[in-house]
């Protein structure tokens, strides 16, 4: 019997399904495409992807895409965590999001990109061009269905952001948060179902949940004394009382 070898697709190659590239990434075995835009896609259609697709590497503080720019790729999390925020006209930050692996950012600014999109840790992305992507609509039907609903995904999380900006407390924010964080990453981080992942800083947090740095660092100390959580040396976090998160996240 004779061996065959996997041909592996080459962005912008004159015969794609021709080309043989051994260092170019399949497609089928990206770690995040279970998580992804392209985990609605059969094999033989990663190759109508791979067409669009470019890896791009950020380091933390490295910018990615800025307010205002002309929006010309969709970015997807392939790995690490991806800062989305605004500046108001006095200067001060609001940011909007945090972002890992799987999720898609870039894709719901017609006049330039709404808001900055910044490294907190090394990332890897997958760049897309918007008007190629939209154009693989028709014949990857499934593809757009994705993205309806990952836009009704992202309407549902603004929605969410107001409640929480507008009418929680300090403790209920930061509960909130930890939990929204704690959901995200439990998905795609090798840990325990109660650990959180935080790679952001004490600021960050503070800006997405509209507090001063002193009152998220009291509330930290507050919930950790407790015994709601536990706070490690590292990026983690421990929950010891989930029910007791969770009510008080609720406002109970």
């Amino acid at each position: 019997m004779v061996a065959v070898e996997k041909v592996r697709c080459v962005p912008g190659s004159a015969n794609d399904d021709a080309s043989l590239d051994l260092n170019a990434p399949l497609c089928e075995n990206c770690n995040s495409r279970h998580v992804s835009l392209c985990g609605v896609l059969k094999d033989i259609e990663l190759c109508e992807m791979s067409e669009l697709v470019k890896n791009v590497t950020k380091h933390p503080k490295q910018i990615i895409c800025s307010e205002g720019d002309n929006p010309e790729y969709l970015y997807s999390v392939k790995d690490g965590c991806v800062r989305l925020s605004k500046m108001l006209s006095d200067g001060r930050r609001q940011i909007i999001g945090f972002l890992f692996m799987g999720e898609l950012f870039g894709f719901a600014c017609e006049n330039g990109y709404s808001c900055t999109a910044e490294a907190i840790t090394n990332v890897d992305l997958c760049r897309m061009s918007r008007r190629a992507l939209f154009e693989k609509f028709e014949k990857l039907p499934d593809l757009g269905h994705k993205m309806l609903e990952i836009t009704q995904t992202d309407m549902d999380n603004a929605c969410g952001q107001m409640l929480l900006l507008g009418r929680k407390k300090a403790k209920e924010k930061l509960c909130s948060f930890l939990i929204d964080i704690n959901k995200k990453t439990s998905k795609i981080k090798d840990l325990s179902e109660d650990k959180i992942y935080l790679p952001m800083s004490r600021s960050d947090i503070a800006d997405y949940l509209g507090l001063t740095i002193e009152t998220v660092s009291r509330q930290f100390t507050i919930l950790s004394k407790d015994c709601v959580i536990s706070l490690c040396e590292n990026t983690d976090v421990t929950i010891l009382d989930r029910d007791r998160l969770n009510l008080i996240a609720s406002g109970e």
